[in-house]
């Protein structure tokens, strides 16, 4: 399958399986709207899988690895090596996202996409690998255009794979060390806002930390003019690997009618990746949380999404997008399992 074709296959939500859920969200026992977003989340769901009372069983997190050559400039409070350590700990389940999802019964598919380290081949990591890392952005492109296709193609294989073990809603995830600061370029790149107002402290940056980091991602969008317009030549430019498999899936999750929950700040840098190739791509993205990262409310914003949860989360590896699947199917189970009024024999609302 080719870029433009996976694009070209988004279909829109289904209006009457929309229309059918929310005419029964009305007949269930509870005054009309009471149950508020929850109410707009399952009717959402019913349109984007084309389903009047849809059922979310199979719940996939995928957690999108790779490194980046930024981290040279200072930009992360953690070293790179932190990266593939993290991925052997997802893979033996010591991590917040493995906690999480083991809570809320999700499986996590865990995917190398560019660590600059060669993994050990063990069960339950997917290698994607498309290089040993992104380059240094502050110094030119991230990858090249066809590089950053190829990340793309490889994230939207990985859906089409867990599509075949069964997946109803899927959540992203990511892990790389210093890669809120591409994110923070691409939220730049795609709004047109200061850096200043995007960038944050990631995991931990002191003041100095911080502007160092504004700085940095101001060269990177000043040596590699980034066209706003064309969301593939600023992945290319100013994004990493893991953030383009995260796209590459949220495009195949939508060509499929699966819904998508983003998780925070890298997370949301790959929606709007995607968005940017494909607006009809929007539809399909639930934003589970408000990351306590500066620019993630910006970002949201663009893409006119409300966030579900606002816990001060900054962790990324999907861990907002798990607490987030877990309302996704509180809400289904409400507007499939509720009964009606004319079920439940209960008097309704007087004319």
């Amino acid at each position: 399958m080719t870029l433009h074709e996976l694009i070209s296959s988004i279909p829109p939500l289904d209006e009457a399986a929309m229309a059918a859920a929310r005419e029964r969200q009305d007949q269930l026992t509870k005054p009309q709207g009471s149950l508020g977003r929850l109410e707009e989340l399952s009717i959402r769901i019913a349109g984007i899988t084309g389903q009047a009372r849809p059922v979310i069983k199979d719940k996939v997190i995928t957690v999108m690895a790779g490194d980046h050559g930024v981290v040279a400039e200072g930009v992360s409070a953690f070293p790179q090596e932190v990266t593939p350590q993290m991925v052997m700990n997802f893979l033996h389940g010591g991590a917040a996202i493995n906690v999480l999802a083991r809570h809320v019964g999700a499986r996590v598919v865990v995917v190398d996409m560019g660590v600059a380290a060669d993994l050990p081949a063990v069960p339950g990591l997917v290698n994607k690998k498309i290089a040993y890392g992104a380059a240094n952005m502050a110094q030119g492109p991230a990858m090249t255009r066809e590089q950053a296709e190829q990340a793309l193609l490889a994230g939207a294989d990985v859906v089409l794979s867990q599509l075949k073990q069964g997946l109803d809603i899927l959540g992203t995830g990511d892990m790389g060390i210093g890669n809120t600061t591409p994110s923070a370029a691409i939220a730049a790149a795609m709004t047109g806002k200061d850096p200043a107002i995007i960038v944050g402290r990631g995991t931990g940056l002191d003041d100095a930390g911080v502007q160092n980091k504004i700085e940095v991602v101001r060269r990177a969008l000043s040596v590699n003019q980034p066209d706003m317009d064309d969301a593939l030549d600023v992945l290319a430019k100013v994004g990493g690997f893991e953030i383009a498999g995260l796209a590459g899936a949220i495009l195949a999750a939508a060509a499929n009618r699966v819904p998508v929950m983003v998780d925070g700040f890298i997370s949301t840098a790959a929606a709007m990746i995607a968005v940017g190739l494909a607006a009809p791509a929007r539809e399909y993205l639930f934003a589970s949380h408000h990351s306590q990262e500066q620019g993630h409310g910006v970002m949201l914003d663009w893409l006119g999404l409300k966030p579900l949860l606002d816990l001060d989360l900054r962790l990324g590896e999907g861990s907002g997008a798990a607490l987030g699947l877990s309302l996704a199917e509180a809400a289904c189970k409400v507007l499939d399992e509720m009964a009606t009024f004319a079920e439940a024999a209960v008097a309704g609302k007087n004319q």
